[in-house]
């Protein structure tokens, strides 16, 4: 994974969100974590053009989000935090199958592909469900499966656990780590972010600490918690 800011600052509705933003994400797994308010969510949305810098320059992979947003969507994986804000068929295998067309023609292919996922995540039972029977969990693992159907070069989660009881939380952490694709990861759950290889601490739209998890989890802590 290689992604640069360089010298990005980003506003809305004319107010500063984040500002003077140079940095080399390279590691397997970063963390980013910050209070409400911070700009991380603004921050994992820079990645794909979801939002455009006001200055300076967002690359991914050399690719630069104003010029090739389409090749980078195509490249990234986004897991929401709100998973209903992902899943929009009423039937499991339909929604994963509506991602998978653009990249598959055949209905059987798309249809393996689809069970391949949702058994890399653990619930290939899910295949036939219908979207609002499941619990808030299930669906947070159906839309990370629709993700990886999709085959991305880089994952990007927000608050991936926030609506995982114990048992999918740490299941879902498992998962994460097997994943070969480089990651990152927005997120108040620390001991998740204790098994990433770099943690940023957002404060006021700067990044105010970057280091060893424990070392930036330590920090928060003392001036954010």
């Amino acid at each position: 994974m290689l992604i640069e800011f360089k010298n990005v600052s980003v506003e809305r509705e004319g107010r500063p969100v984040l500002r003077g933003l140079n940095l080399s994400l390279t590691e397997r797994r970063i963390g980013i974590l910050g209070p409400n308010g911070s700009g991380k969510s603004s921050f994992i949305r820079l990645l794909t053009g979801l939002r455009m810098p006001k200055e300076g320059q967002v690359l991914v992979q050399g690719l630069d989000t104003r010029r090739d947003v389409a090749r980078i969507r195509s490249k990234i994986g986004f897991v929401f935090q709100n998973p209903d804000n992902q899943i929009v068929f009423p039937v499991v295998s339909e929604d994963i199958d509506f991602g998978l067309k653009r990249r598959e023609s055949n209905p059987e292919a798309r249809a393996e592909l689809a069970r391949q996922a949702l058994e890399q995540v653990g619930v290939s039972h899910l295949f036939d469900r219908l979207v609002h029977t499941l619990s808030g969990g299930e669906r947070q693992l159906v839309a990370l499966a629709a993700v990886l159907a999709t085959q991305p070069e880089i994952l990007v989660f927000d608050e991936p656990t926030t609506q995982l009881d114990l048992r999918l939380r740490n299941r879902f952490e498992r998962h994460m780590q097997a994943l070969e694709q480089p990651a990152i990861v927005v997120s108040h759950d620390l001991d998740l972010l204790r098994s990433m290889d770099r943690v940023l601490v957002l404060q006021d739209g700067l990044v105010v600490f970057d280091s060893t998890p424990n070392e930036a989890i330590g920090w928060y802590v003392e001036h954010c918690g």
